[in-house]
């Protein structure tokens, strides 16, 4: 770049490209276009498939600046960060170069624009701070104002809310970046595609971080946030508000609250689980509908679905706040007309959470005006219809609600009904607001009138019936005269322009009149933008009452959807107890029952507890549902702790501290290891984290080895979940080894169940129907032959499972294995009750 003689406009450029991070990528507004230079050129054209040219031996590349948020999100999926520097001054006015400021840094963790963001899902930026084992984890949506913080005793709890968050940023000090550099897979959550910051140690600095955080909330300590002796939390909360304000380049006014949570205060989910489960998002290959989100979430608005993400994602581990949730679904299940009422009145609101943050920092339309009058103008029959409802937790979201009468007066006296998009377009203030606006905008539009005239008079005086009067930002408005028509041209007329076709002129006149239509334009829209600010900073004054409204709306809205499914798949309220008794009757699978419109789900019971019934080892033939049976068990727990009802015709649920899940089969490449390595080390996580309060889901623990070591590890791993003081669990294990159904001669809390199988002659049913007993077989040639292995492999296998059957070896040495018969019996198979949809290759 040094060799590049620069012209002010391109040192002007250099300048802020300094000022800006490194890694950022500077977009310059130059009139219509945001342009980039040198090695951002080349980066952006690459990503954004548009065109890199040179001028004056410059690379550069640019977008029309009316299509930013065409082209933003494709950098921020690509970890890029984009600085935008605007004009903040008139052109026209300027003297020399245009001034031009960085006017917000946008990062993947700190978008604003909505057309960037998902309106289900909060988009959390983070941070971390650490010291001696600890991690301080703060996280902020700044489209929202939610600002949260805690403390975390490992890496495995620190992975476990990286994944619940599903964040796209993390910031951390540069020497815990440069530490995490030296070591391999030391910083957590790898395959998370998450962009790592790092920010100078200073500003990771308990002193720093609190005089922060005491500032921007106004007060002397930050005890009353819970923060006494959290110094690790206050770390990475100071981080994220100097990191939010220095890239929105403003004070970041709607971030009202600091809250700080405990892990023990929810139910645990590590990213495992999470994933097995399919809570929130589907595994590779399956449907985005086979989820749990997409059956629970009837939500009506987008903060109810965020939400309702949340719960599901963070079920409880407090009965009392369990049963207050299950009170205020019971109540409002019971009565369907206020339900229905409820949730067509809230599916009206907006998304107040957001429109707030776009409020408070600057960027909020005119649309999100009417959009908040709207919303908040709708709160009193909200109060009215849960004021129906004498449950606690409905009575205290009825007075978290803020009516704001003043504020709804106030946006519908200023702003019209449907403004345009943007606050430049004009003709957004309400006509009768502003005596002094309605004289200018009469003095524009007459003033167009006006013009109309003069065309016709010099039509008349001059003979050119093809004279017009034209308006260009150049030249302003002028006289277009065609050239067969000079002759005619008046003296009195001022060239001001040749074309190759025709000659522009103006008039003393036409210049008095252009002056007073574009100075009452220009009045105009300047005095329109001068009351929308006032109008901007009066609704500022609302934010946390409006903050607090939003937070009870989406509350009401989860606990409505809740009711809904509760009425619409005919769930049932559990009963919630502190004891290890889990006993399930009649339980459904939520998904599954959901999409089998038209058929029947086949629904079994469980029962587990802390005495004989601490262990079901459950045996029977591939594709008969056992890896359904047992998901179902963690996904029906963790809807009854989220506050939901359940699928079932009763139910008792001991409090589950945590779910752990080992199913499937996965390697990890990226980490060097096999598939049986993975198993092992989800296994292990399983045995040294697993309390008597959790549940633990296995399924086909030691199939990626040889059958004699897959058998002893998988009986070794269920006589430590039963015999151990710290590990003895409630547990389902699934598996083939049959085996393992002697632990029950030995093991007093071991319980044996199979899947039922009819066998008729030479077909082979499947029941679905978990029942007391072992399986004698896997049936695992009769699946191979509906995958549709050809006959002769289906027939050879047969004749071999019957040689293994019988004896090992022959008198003669050869293996009897090898053996050819020529009678062979094949069984037909018939499936009832198969599933559909995405979950069939997923869980049988």
């Amino acid at each position: 770049m040094s060799e590049v003689k620069l012209t002010p406009m391109m040192k002007q450029y250099m300048d802020i490209k300094a000022s800006i991070p490194e890694d950022a990528v500077l977009m310059f507004r130059m009139g219509d276009f945001y342009e980039m230079f040198f090695k951002d050129a080349e980066t952006t054209s690459k990503i954004l498939d548009i065109t890199l040219t040179k001028r004056g031996g410059v690379p550069m590349s640019g977008i029309p600046y009316h299509a930013l948020e065409n082209y933003l999100p494709r950098l921020l999926e690509a970890d890029i960060k984009v600085a935008i520097a605007e004009q903040v001054e008139d052109p026209k006015e300027a003297q020399g170069i245009v001034r031009r400021e960085v006017a917000r840094i946008i990062t993947p963790g700190t978008v604003m624009d909505s057309a960037v963001l998902s309106p289900k899902q909060n988009n959390f930026l983070i941070s971390l701070s650490y010291s001696k084992g600890n991690y301080g984890l703060g996280c902020l949506d700044i489209s929202t104002g939610d600002l949260r913080v805690t403390e975390l005793a490992s890496k495995d709890e620190l992975e476990t809310e990286l994944h619940r968050l599903q964040a796209k940023e993390c910031l951390i000090s540069e020497s815990l970046h440069n530490a995490w550099d030296k070591v391999e897979n030391e910083q957590p959550f790898t395959s998370e595609k998450i962009l790592w910051t790092p920010l100078q140690d200073w500003i990771f600095s308990y002193d720093s971080a609190d005089e922060l955080l005491k500032r921007h909330f106004s007060v002397a300590s930050l005890d009353g946030f819970g923060c006494r002796d959290l110094n690790l939390a206050v770390c990475a909360a100071g981080a994220l508000l100097y990191y939010a304000a220095e890239n929105l380049r403003q004070s970041i006014t709607h971030v009202k609250k600091l809250k700080t949570y405990q892990n023990k205060e929810y139910m645990v989910l590590d990213h495992i689980s999470q994933r097995n489960l399919e809570l929130v998002s589907p595994m590779p290959g399956s449907s985005k509908e086979g989820t749990l989100l997409n059956v629970l979430d009837e939500t009506t608005t987008p903060m109810g679905s965020r939400l309702m993400r949340e719960w599901i994602l963070r079920p409880l581990y407090t009965k009392n706040a369990i049963c207050e949730r299950h009170d205020s679904v019971d109540a409002l299940k019971d009565d369907p007309l206020t339900l229905a009422e409820l949730r067509e009145i809230i599916g009206v609101i907006r998304d107040l959470e957001r429109i707030t943050a776009r409020l408070n920092v600057g960027s909020a339309t005119p649309r999100d005006m009417v959009s908040l009058s709207m919303s908040v103008a709708i709160i009193p029959d909200v109060k009215y219809l849960l004021s129906n409802f004498d449950m606690p937790l409905l009575n205290r979201l009825h007075d978290q609600l803020s009516e704001l009468p003043e504020l709804v007066e106030r946006i519908n006296s200023t702003i019209q009904d449907e403004p345009p998009v943007k606050l430049t377009d004009g003709g957004i203030i309400r006509e009768g607001f502003s005596d002094y606006l309605d004289d200018l905008r009469k003095g524009a539009t007459e003033g167009k009138n006006w013009l109309a005239e003069i065309q016709m008079k010099e039509q008349e005086r001059t003979g050119i019936r093809t004279l017009k009067i034209k308006y260009n930002k150049v030249f302003g408005y002028y006289i277009e005269i065609s050239k067969a028509n000079i002759a005619n041209v008046p003296d009195d007329y001022i060239r001001k322009q040749t074309l190759v076709n025709a000659e522009r002129y103006i008039t003393p006149e036409l210049k008095e009149i252009e002056s007073k239509i574009l100075g009452s334009e220009d009045k105009s829209k300047a005095l329109e933008q001068e009351i929308f600010n006032e109008l901007r900073e009066f609704g500022l004054s609302f934010t946390g009452a409006i903050q607090d409204t939003a937070a009870a709306l989406a509350a009401a809205d989860v606990l409505t959807a809740l009711a809904e499914c509760a009425r619409k798949y005919n769930y049932v309220r559990p009963h919630i107890t502190e004891d290890e008794t889990l006993h399930i009757m009649s339980g459904r699978h939520p998904v599954l029952d959901a999409q089998m419109i038209g058929d029947r789900f086949v629904p079994n019971d469980t029962l587990l507890d802390g005495g004989e019934n601490r262990m079901m080892i459950i045996t029977g033939p591939n594709m008969a549902g056992k890896s359904t049976y047992i998901r179902q068990t963690a996904m029906l727990v963790l809807m009854a702790q989220m506050g939901s009802f359940i699928p079932a015709s009763s139910a008792t649920i001991g409090l589950v501290d945590r779910v752990f899940t080992r199913v499937g089969a996965a390697d990890d490449i990226a980490r060097g290891q096999s598939t049986f390595m993975v198993e092992m080390v989800e296994t292990a996580n399983i045995l040294n984290h697993a309390t008597a309060k959790s549940l633990v889901i296995l399924d086909e623990i030691g199939r990626g080895t040889s059958t004699f070591d897959g058998l002893s590890i998988a009986w070794a791993v269920a006589e430590y979940l039963h015999d151990s003081p710290e590990s003895c669990a409630r547990t389902q294990f699934a598996t083939h080894y049959h085996e393992l159904s002697e632990l029950a001669m030995t093991k007093t809390g071991v319980q044996n169940y199979n899947v039922a199988v009819k066998e008729y002659g030479d077909q082979v049913i499947f029941l679905r129907q978990i029942v007391k007993g072992c399986a004698d077989k896997s049936y695992g040639i009769y699946v191979a032959k509906l995958a549709g292995l050809p006959v002769s492999v289906i027939e050879r296998a047969n004749e071999v499972l019957e040689n293994l059957e019988n004896n090992s070896m022959q008198e003669a040495g050869r293996p009897a294995i090898a053996e050819h018969r020529t009678t062979n019996k094949r069984k037909k198979i018939i499936q009832i009750e198969e599933p559909e949809g995405p979950y069939q290759g997923s869980f049988f």
